[in-house]
């Protein structure tokens, strides 16, 4: 399935993962087990009114939030330990937007980050808009792809770059005053700022406000 979506994307097929990235992929997996354990008992605190199960969530909690720090911790001595990952790693997080674990959930998941063109990479996250067609039936776009992870990174990177990045911020509020619906111009954005990491670690620099 990846070989025939990397063929039709025209990639270039990948470098041996290292043990590194092995490694790193699972500590990944792991603390995202982790952020979904905290988001449900958080949900189930809403409704929770005895002391006694307020009380256990709170400390079950507690222990979560310690491990995904460790988790976290780790994940970033690994990154800083390898050169290659640990100068890549500066390049998206000088985009206003995207903070440490979206920068490492890119390394990891998109080793080949840096060595794609802009559709390339937004059709491998699933941010790039496709059109639903049928016969004479054309139906609204909706995004697809294999990244999910990656993806799904990119959702808060976005609503924080939507307030604070300039560019982005000016981009989101156009396709808003031009009438495209929140979810549309959010979905823009998260294209925009993995386009933004592939083209600037492609060209190993850092992000530049081009409005300073």
């Amino acid at each position: 399935m990846l070989a025939v979506m990397g063929d039709t994307l025209g990639l270039e097929p990948m470098k041996p993962v290292s043990e590194t990235q092995h490694i790193l992929k699972e500590l990944r997996a792991f603390r995202s087990g982790l952020v979904a354990d905290r988001t449900r008992i958080l949900s189930r605190q809403e409704t929770q009114t005895l002391p006694i199960t307020r009380r256990q969530s709170k400390t079950r909690l507690a222990h979560i939030n310690k491990k995904i720090a460790e988790i976290g911790a780790e994940i970033g001595r690994l990154i800083q330990a390898d050169d290659m990952m640990a100068h890549s790693m500066k390049i998206p997080r000088s985009i206003p937007g995207i903070g440490a674990i979206c920068a490492a959930t890119i390394l990891i998941e998109m080793p080949e980050i840096g060595g794609m063109d802009r559709k390339q990479v937004a059709s491998l996250t699933g941010v790039a808009p496709m059109t639903r067609q049928s016969g004479q039936w054309r139906g609204e776009s909706f995004i697809q792809g294999s990244q999910k992870v990656v993806r799904d990174a990119h959702h808060m990177p976005a609503l924080v770059a939507m307030r604070f990045n300039p560019d982005l911020k000016a981009k989101y509020q156009a396709m808003i005053k031009a009438g495209k619906p929140p979810k549309v111009a959010l979905t823009a954005l998260m294209r925009k700022l993995i386009e933004l990491a592939n083209a600037l670690i492609k060209a190993n620099r850092l992000w530049v406000n081009k409005y300073a």
